[in-house]
C-alpha cells in the first residue's frame, strides 16, 4: 500500500483555502501545506517541505544514532534522511509534484532535512533491522525486500507470510528482494541436488542456514573448501541469496576497516570469494563481526559528530587451502568441503542459475519448516558442555532433535579438524609444537621462546614474531589451537628473580586433558542464590 496524496487538486478547481491567486499562478491549486500568509506570500520551500514530510511520515531514531522516516500509510520500512537516494530526494520529486514549475533548491531541502532530524531526536531511539529481526512476542522476522513491505514471521508454531512487517526495516542498495516461500514437501532435495556435498556436509549447511535469520547469536562463517573445479563460489553465492539475496553475493577481500564497515553496514550477510592469505587485521575485524562489533567514526562534514556501526553478520568464504584462516578466526568457522564435480555432471552457470531460482520458493519454504520446528524446542535444549560458538551449538542440538541429524557432533569434529589445519599454516605453531615433542615442557620468557625457535628456512616467515612482545602475544592467542592438539600455555608464573619476568610454560597435557591452557583456580563467582530465591537485599542504611 502506498501513501494516498490527498493534498492533490481535485478535477482541475482549487480547494478553498488553500490556493492563491495572482499573477504568476492565476488557475492553478496549492495543496494544504503550502496556505499562503495573510499577506498572500508562500511560505518558504523549506517550511512546505517540512509540512509536507510531516504529512505523511513519522519520524525516528535507531539505537545507533541515525534519524530515518517511516511512511505513515505503507511499509514498515525506514527511509534514511541522509543520503541522496533516502527521503531528501522522495521529498524533493514531492515538492515538484505539488507545485508544478517550482523545484526545491538545495539549501531547501538542507534546511528541511535539519528540521526533521530534530524531530526524529525528539523520540526514544528504536530498533531498525536489517533483513532479519525479532518480533515484541519473539518471532523471527525476515523482510522479504519487497515494495510492498511483505515479511515472514516465524514462531515454533509454524510460519507465515504477513503483508505488514511487525518489526521496522531498513533497506540498502545491497539488498535484492527474496521470493515468497511455498510449501513443498522436497525442498531440502532440490537444494542438496544442486550442490556437490555429502550428506552430513548438507545437514550441516542446512542448520547453519537456519540459524542464519536468528539476529541476536553470533554465527559461524561458512568456510567453502575445495579444490579448483569443485564449484565453491558458487556454492556460497546460492547460500547467500537464500538468506539475504543480493545482486552482489560474492566480494572480494576489502582494503581496510572502513571498506569492510561499509559492506557490513550494508548487508545481514556476506560472502568473500577466493580467500588465499588473510592478513592480521582482517581476520580480527572477521572474529568481531560473527560475535559482534561496532565501529566509531567522525560523521561528515563535522568536527565533533560521530556516526556509530553497530553489526552482527552471517559470513561465507571461499579458499583451497583452511590453513589461511588465523587462530581465532579458525575457531569461528564452520567448515563444508566440496567434492569434485565429475564432467559428465557438471552444469554450465545459466543452467545452475535458472535451476536454482526455479527452485528457491521451495528451497525457503522447506528452511522454514526447520527453524520452525528449532524454535519449538530450542528453550528447553541444553548441553553438557558448552563450546566456542555456544549458541550456535544449541541451535544445531535443536536441530537435530526435530529432524533426527547429528550436526552437532560432525560440527564439533570438523572444528578440531579446522584447528590442526590453521596450525600446519603457522610456522611459528608448528615450531611451538615441535619444541614441546622435543621438550616434554618447556619454561622461559617470551624473548627466551623466540631464541630458542629456530626460523624455518632461509628467510623469515612474514608473520614471525619480531622481538618478544609480539612473541608473548602470537602465544597468547595461539593458546585455543595449542590446546587442541594437546599442549597447554602457562602464562600466570613470574621469575623468582627481582626481574619478575613473565614466564611461558608450555607442555603436553596429559591423554584425554586438554581442556586448559592455565592452571586450575578457585570459583569465578560465588554460590550464592538468585534475590527471591532465600536471598535477601542487604540493608540500605
Amino acid at each position: 500500500m502506498t501513501a494516498t496524496r490527498s493534498d492533490r487538486p481535485v478535477n482541475g478547481h482549487n480547494r478553498p483555502g488553500t490556493s492563491r491567486v495572482g499573477p504568476t499562478d492565476r488557475g492553478t491549486s496549492r495543496p494544504a501545506h503550502g496556505k499562503p500568509d495573510d499577506g498572500g506570500k508562500q511560505p518558504p520551500a523549506a517550511a512546505r517541505i517540512v509540512a509536507m514530510a510531516r504529512e505523511e511520515y513519522r519520524f525516528v531514531m535507531s539505537t545507533d544514532g541515525r534519524p530515518y522516516a517511516v511512511a505513515l500509510d505503507g511499509p514498515n520500512v525506514a527511509v534514511p534522511l541522509r543520503g541522496k537516494a533516502g527521503l531528501r530526494q522522495r521529498l524533493a520529486r514531492r515538492f515538484a509534484d505539488a507545485y508544478p514549475g517550482e523545484v526545491a533548491s538545495q539549501s531547501a531541502l538542507a534546511d528541511a532535512m535539519t528540521v526533521l532530524e530534530g524531530i526524529a531526536e525528539d523520540n526514544d531511539p528504536v530498533p531498525v533491522n536489517l533483513r532479519v529481526g525479532r518480533a515484541p512476542d519473539g518471532a523471527i522476522v525476515v523482510d522479504l525486500g519487497s515494495a510492498d513491505g511483505r515479511a515472514v514471521v516465524v514462531s515454533g508454531l509454524g510460519w507465515q507470510v504477513v503483508e505488514r512487517s511487525p518489526v521496522l526495516f531498513r533497506r540498502s542498495g545491497a539488498m535484492a528482494p527474496m521470493p515468497e516461500p511455498v510449501l513443498d514437501g522436497d525442498g531440502l532435495a532440490k537444494l542438496h541436488a544442486l550442490l556437490n556435498m555429502d550428506e552430513s556436509a548438507f545437514h550441516q549447511l542446512v542448520a547453519w542456514l537456519v540459524a542464519a535469520w536468528i539476529s541476536d547469536i553470533p554465527h559461524p562463517a561458512v568456510v567453502c573448501k575445495g579444490e579448483q573445479g569443485t564449484g565453491k563460489s558458487k556454492a556460497a553465492q546460492m547460500f547467500i541469496n537464500l538468506i539475504d539475496p543480493s545482486p552482489a553475493a560474492k566480494r572480494s577481500q576489502p582494503r581496510d576497516e572502513k571498506a569492510w564497515s561499509r559492506q557490513a553496514f550494508s548487508s545481514w550477510a556476506l560472502c568473500l570469494d577466493n580467500v588465499s592469505t588473510i592478513p592480521p587485521w582482517l581476520s580480527d575485524t572477521l572474529c568481531k563481526a560473527v560475535t559482534g562489533d561496532g565501529v566509531v567514526d567522525r560523521a561528515l562534514y563535522t568536527d565533533d559528530d560521530v556516526v556509530v556501526l553497530t553489526f552482527k553478520r552471517v559470513l561465507a568464504m571461499t579458499t583451497i587451502d583452511a590453513g589461511a584462516l588465523a587462530g581465532d578466526l579458525a575457531e569461528r568457522v564452520l567448515l563444508l568441503d566440496l567434492q569434485l564435480i565429475d564432467s559428465r555432471r557438471r552444469r554450465s552457470e545459466e543452467e545452475l542459475d535458472a535451476t536454482f531460482e526455479a527452485v528457491r520458493p521451495a528451497v525457503l519454504g522447506a528452511l522454514f519448516d526447520v527453524l520452525a520446528c528449532a524454535l519449538a524446542v530450542l528453550p528447553a535444549v541444553r548441553l553438557e558442555a558448552m563450546p566456542r560458538m555456544a549458541d550456535f551449538a544449541r541451535v544445531l542440538a535443536a536441530v537435530d532433535q526435530t529432524q533426527g541429524w547429528n550436526t552437532l557432533g560432525d560440527y564439533l569434529a570438523t572444528s578440531a579438524n579446522v584447528a590442526t589445519d590453521a596450525l600446519e599454516g603457522d610456522p611459528f605453531a608448528m615450531a611451538i609444537a615441535t619444541l614441546v615433542d622435543q621438550a616434554g615442557t618447556w619454561q622461559g620468557t617470551a624473548g627466551q621462546l623466540l631464541d630458542t625457535l629456530p626460523v624455518p628456512g632461509p628467510v623469515r616467515p612474514p608473520n614471525w614474531p619480531k622481538d618478544a612482545t609480539r612473541a608473548g602475544g602470537r602465544v597468547k592467542r595461539l593458546a585455543p589451537l595449542l590446546r587442541s592438539i594437546g599442549i597447554t600455555v602457562d602464562d600466570t608464573q613470574r621469575s623468582r628473580d627481582r626481574t619478575r619476568h613473565k614466564l611461558l610454560i608450555l607442555s603436553r597435557a596429559p591423554d584425554g586433558d586438554a581442556s586448559a591452557s592455565a592452571p586450575d583456580q578457585g570459583a569465578l563467582w560465588p554460590d550464592v542464590a538468585p534475590i527471591g530465591q532465600g536471598r535477601t537485599l542487604p540493608d540500605q542504611t
